[in-house]
């Protein structure tokens, strides 16, 4: 009877092993599952009860490493790691060290510090830790979540902090002031998905004293991807008022809730301005997001590898990444920020730097059309050539493409993307064909639902003896479409155009709108206007209707919604951008413009006139601006 008691023992002793090794699995691949499948948000997963930051698995052969690239072969890099949905960039990624094996961060745990952390997992060791002056007889005084970080050759060029907590402000403008930082970069907004990601630490207006620093706002300016605060800050010592100094907070507003930005050019574009703005003599530049790591680490990753592109003719994203995640453990938190850095890379050795103070644009525009030095030229149609190699992004065209919407496309290579941005607001035009005669109900809806006041006409009805758009809007009286009525109210002819006015009424709650129609004349179908002044006239007047009412999206159509369409966009754009700061990116904006809606500026002709057309707003308007 012994053998068999012993041996059912030995079986009950195996169930229950067996019983806590299936558990413990499950538990192990229910935490994998909620690291990596759920949607990562910002570059970072966050249980919400928690507020701790879910660190995605590593490799577990973290040995391997990954050489620095030849910018010759960055393309072709780039290419072979976006294969297979990003498989070896996913590789690359989890390959990294996760931070530093000899670093410690006692400070940060201590009891007295622990309330001061806005997650509990993300922590700044105690050898690379920005240390405060401590404050008489306040026990660890001395402590903030922020860490120094190494540029690409510059030693401490940037602290990597987290998003100020509500109780941390005070301190958050101590390290401003003790480190003598002039500029802050900021790369969360205040709340995303309705959750707290940083804490606001600035006035709107006036001046507001956070502890024993005083900050008061100079100015402000919102732009598209990024809005600039000028503050002057001031420490209030107890044996008198120190000076006071100017800081800079540039704050990128365009990171989206999931992911990275839609392209990298608003980033780089951010980066410059950063650059320009910090002064030589500052300490250093403030970086945070909400924890501090993840777009904190690609923000100064990009920097100090732009850098390195100069200096060594190659990059290593691998290779940094590792060395200041010895600084700063997990910056750069996710596989897609990582693979965004290889693309800003990749978009500024492909395109560089194309931005233009108005007074070098003379020079610029003799170089463009100088033929006799073919050699050493970036001529006008290689300029544009390289925007016509751009890829058109076919997957974020699918509704166009849809079989019931066919028919509705007037030129089938050209279906509308789903937005188009202005300089300063998203989703500030919209580019359209012009209307067919079974859509112009559709039209007049997309008038009514999105609220547009402006529309802007640049085909006649017919051209050559073709019809070029189908006349949407009563000669006298009113006509009705479906749901809407338009009633015509009156027109003026101005030089170059038509100023129609509309009322829209949309139906049996007979709810009305006017709409301005400004219809454009003398562009023809084939070539450009003979002169620029009429197209800064017709801008002109759109933006004061805009500024009337309301700055809603404009409607902008030709025949097919790309060529003339696309170059009015594109110039309203720019010339508003040198209105507000003397400079323009002719070759960026009409990139941008091409993502968004293919074959947008469809010509080196219509390429040219926009550079064109600039140079005639600032010789019209040089006497009295300061643009030279």
């Amino acid at each position: 009877i012994l053998p068999i008691l012993l041996g059912l023992s030995v079986l009950v002793l195996f169930l229950g092993l067996l019983t806590w090794f299936c558990l413990r699995l499950k538990n192990q691949r229910k935490a994998v599952i909620t690291a990596v499948d759920k949607k990562v948000p910002n570059g970072i997963l966050e249980e919400q009860e928690q507020q701790t930051v879910v660190l995605l698995p590593r490799s577990p052969s973290t040995s391997k490493t990954y050489l620095p690239i030849p910018v010759d072969s960055l393309e072709e890099e780039y290419r072979i790691r976006s294969a297979d949905d990003g498989k070896l960039f996913r590789e690359e990624y989890s390959s990294l060290p996760g931070g530093s094996t000899q670093g410690t961060c006692e400070e940060a745990n201590k009891d007295e510090n622990k309330e001061k952390n806005r997650y509990p997992n993300i922590l700044p060791y105690d050898h690379s830790r920005v240390i405060l002056t401590p404050i008489d007889e306040v026990p660890c005084s001395d402590y903030i979540n922020a860490s120094y970080i190494d540029g690409y050759t510059d030693k401490n060029k940037f602290i990597a902090a987290q998003g100020p907590k509500q109780d941390t402000v005070a301190d958050f403008w101590r390290i401003i002031w003790e480190q003598k930082s002039a500029t802050i970069v900021m790369l969360t907004n205040l709340k995303e998905r309705k959750e707290d990601k940083c804490h606001q630490y600035w006035p709107d207006q006036g001046c507001w004293t956070y502890g024993n620093v005083r900050v008061a706002v100079e100015d402000f300016t919102a732009l598209v991807d990024y809005t600039i605060r000028k503050f002057c800050v001031q420490y209030q010592a107890s044996d008198g008022t120190k000076m006071p100094r100017l800081v800079t907070q540039l704050h990128f507003t365009s990171w989206p809730d999931f992911g990275v930005p839609f392209s990298p050019i608003g980033m780089l574009k951010f980066l410059k301005k950063v650059k320009q703005v910090n002064p030589s003599y500052a300490g250093p530049i403030v970086v945070h997001c909400s924890a501090g790591v993840g777009r904190t680490g690609t923000f100064i990753v990009i920097d100090a590898l732009i850098d390195m592109m100069y200096a060594e003719k190659m990059v290593d994203v691998f290779g940094f990444v590792s060395r200041i995640r010895e600084q700063r453990s997990q910056l750069i938190q996710t596989d897609l920020q990582y693979s965004f850095v290889y693309q800003a890379l990749l978009e500024y050795f492909l395109y560089g730097d194309t931005e233009l103070d108005v007074s070098s644009l003379e020079g610029h525009l003799d170089k463009l059309h100088n033929t006799s030095a073919p050699l050493d030229r970036v001529g006008l149609e290689e300029e544009f050539k390289k925007l016509t190699n751009m890829r058109i992004m076919k997957e974020n065209m699918r509704t166009g493409n849809l079989p019931a919407n066919m028919k509705k496309n007037r030129v089938l290579q050209i279906i509308p993307y789903d937005f188009n941005r202005g300089y300063r607001q998203k989703d500030y035009f919209i580019a359209t064909q012009g209307p067919l005669v079974h859509t112009v109900d559709d039209f007049w809806r997309m008038v009514w639902e999105w609220k547009c006041h402006s529309i802007v006409m640049l085909t006649e009805l017919k051209e050559r003896d073709q019809d070029k758009c189908f006349q949407y809007w009563p000669t006298e009286d009113s006509v009705t479409y479906g749901d809407f009525t338009v009633e015509i109210k009156g027109d003026t002819l101005c030089d170059t155009f038509i100023l129609r006015d509309l009322q829209l009424t949309h139906g049996p709650e007979k709810q009305t709108r006017l709409v301005r129609h400004f219809h454009f004349h003398g562009w023809p179908e084939i070539g450009i206007p003979a002169e620029g002044k009429g197209m800064i006239d017709i801008i002109a007047a759109v933006q004061k209707q805009q500024q009337q009412s309301g700055n809603n999206p404009i409607v902008v159509h030709c025949s097919a919604g790309a060529g003339r369409t696309g170059t009015f966009i594109a110039l309203s754009n720019i010339l508003e951008r040198v209105k507000a700061e003397g400079l323009l990116d002719v070759f960026q904006t009409v990139k941008s413009l091409r993502m968004q809606r293919p074959h947008m500026v469809q010509t080196v002709e219509q390429y040219d006139f926009c550079y064109r057309v600039v140079q005639d707003f600032v010789d019209i308007f040089s006497d009295y601006a300061n643009f030279k």
